[in-house]
This record gives structure tokens, sequence and C-alpha cells, in this order.
């Protein structure tokens, strides 16, 4: 949870710098999480009650939780040493999204590169 909060809390719309896998994936992992758990509760309780706008407390959640992904989306692309706007790749049908999941994936550049520092490099420096 960590994680998450870092990304909603403290990089809401920063698109510079890196970001870890770590920090990616779990951030992905606890908005699935609670973005099931919305339209699931939302969603039933709305039907059953027959008040739609139970529902919309879901996509309002959705809709706050944009800017952050996108953000950390970015780092996390310039954490291997692409561009933000490699993002759009995912634009390519079926091969782009599997493509952006690699890249997603893959270890981030060891030291500095173009966009800054390492992020791993920093968290032991910051333990030490």
């Amino acid at each position: 949870m960590e994680w998450y909060l870092k990304v909603v809390r403290d990089n809401y719309a920063n698109f510079s710098g890196r970001a870890r896998r770590q920090e990616y994936w779990m951030f992905v992992l606890f908005n699935l999480i609670i973005t099931f758990a919305l339209a699931i509760v939302f969603g039933t309780l709305g039907a059953l009650l027959d008040i739609p706008a139970l529902f919309s407390l879901y996509v309002i959640y959705a809709l706050a939780v944009v800017i952050p992904s996108l953000a950390v989306a970015v780092r996390r692309l310039h954490d291997v040493g692409k561009s933000g706007w490699f993002y759009l790749i995912s634009l390519i049908p079926l091969i782009g999204g599997i493509w952006l999941i690699i890249l997603f994936a893959t270890e981030g550049d060891h030291g500095a590169n173009a966009y800054g520092p390492d992020p791993k490099q920093e968290a032991s420096n910051a333990i030490a």
C-alpha cells in the first residue's frame, strides 16, 4: 500500500524522473484491487438500491487515478531509457500493448540516465 500512496500522494502529476519496477507494478496491483472492489460494491449496491449515483463514485475514483497512472507509466519508461511519448506505442493493436508490458517488466538502466539518477541506488543509499 505504501507504493500506491507514494504514487498518488507524493507524485500525483510528476512526469519527470524515474520509477522502479516495484513502484510501478505495486501501484498497478493496488489500483486494480481498489477498482474492482469499488466497481463490485458500488455497482451492486447501486443496482440493489436502485441508486445509479453510487456507481458514479466508482467513476470519480477511476478518473482521479488517470493522471497518476500515466505519470508512473512515463516515469517507468524513463527508467528503461525511453521517452514518455513511447507510451503511445500502446495504440498499435496487440503488438503495442505487448511491447509496452515488456518494457514495464524490463530492469531499468543502471546508474544515471538522461531522465535522472537510478532510483534503486537512491534507495540503497537511503538504507545505508
